[in-house]
């Protein structure tokens, strides 16, 4: 209702490493209008580094994605009970629980969700500053998990007939030298886009990305990355267009 309400007119759900959200929030678009595609954004590490790449349009039914996001979720409560117990060495007393009442599926817990606790005890002012005190790596309350190979997202993708995306793609602190290795791996296995803009990127950022968007052949991609009110770096609907001359990855569908 906040995308219509903002005159967005195409919008992609992409929860993390889940697509139960999908169902409820297609009937909600067509019920104003909205033209609306299946998304989820999806949890993998390259290089020890954590990145997201989104999937569009895929069909949500196909077995080989469900099953490959069964086995993210898999991890999350685990990594969730040792980020708690590290945050209990700091004096944070039961942030599992307390995460877990932000989280309306548990085995979908992840750092925003001990970040909304930490604002909710006072520890932080926002959920942003949570992330830059506590949740990133160096941080007491991080901790390393393995995510999904970046080879087998794009092929659960892929398999069920969707788009692969890079998501966010300047939030990554890698050098440009492993960005650019990251962006032949993903074309090479079968990536076919990335966010050129995006509710965390400058308008350098936007530059950059649409440079290599052009050198490496993608479609190029615009999300808010809108996660809520005063979470977010910009509203749903309120994002720059895309640069001229780059084919937008909403021409597939």
């Amino acid at each position: 209702m906040r995308a219509a309400g903002n005159g967005v007119d195409l919008l992609a759900l992409t929860d993390h490493d889940d697509i139960a959200g999908l169902p409820a929030a297609a009937a909600a678009a067509a019920s104003v209008g909205m033209r609306f595609v299946s998304g989820v954004e999806v949890s993998i590490e390259w290089e020890g580094t954590q990145i997201h790449v989104v999937g569009l349009n895929f069909d949500p039914a196909n077995q080989a994605l469900n099953d490959g996001l069964a086995s993210i979720r898999a991890g999350r409560v685990d990594r969730a009970q040792r980020m708690s117990a590290e945050l209990e060495k700091i004096g944070v007393a039961d942030a599992f629980a307390g995460a877990n009442r932000f989280a309306e599926n548990p085995n979908l817990i992840s750092r925003a969700h001990f970040a909304r606790y930490l604002v909710e005890i006072g520890l932080c002012k926002d959920v942003r500053s949570v992330f830059e005190s506590y949740l990133v790596p160096g941080r007491p309350g991080y901790v390393d998990h393995r995510w999904a190979e970046l080879v087998d997202a794009v092929s659960w993708i892929n398999g069920a007939g969707g788009v692969a995306v890079v998501a966010h793609p300047a939030r990554y602190k890698i050098s440009n030298g492993a960005l650019r290795r990251f962006l032949g791996d993903f074309r090479d296995c079968g990536g076919r886009a990335i966010e050129v803009v995006s509710g965390s990127h400058s308008l350098d950022d936007v530059g950059k990305f649409n440079r290599l968007a052009r050198e490496f052949g993608f479609l190029a991609s615009r999300g808010s990355d809108f996660h809520g009110p005063q979470e977010s770096y910009v509203d749903l609907g309120m994002l720059g267009g895309l640069p001229d001359g780059l084919k937008p990855v909403w021409s597939l569908f």
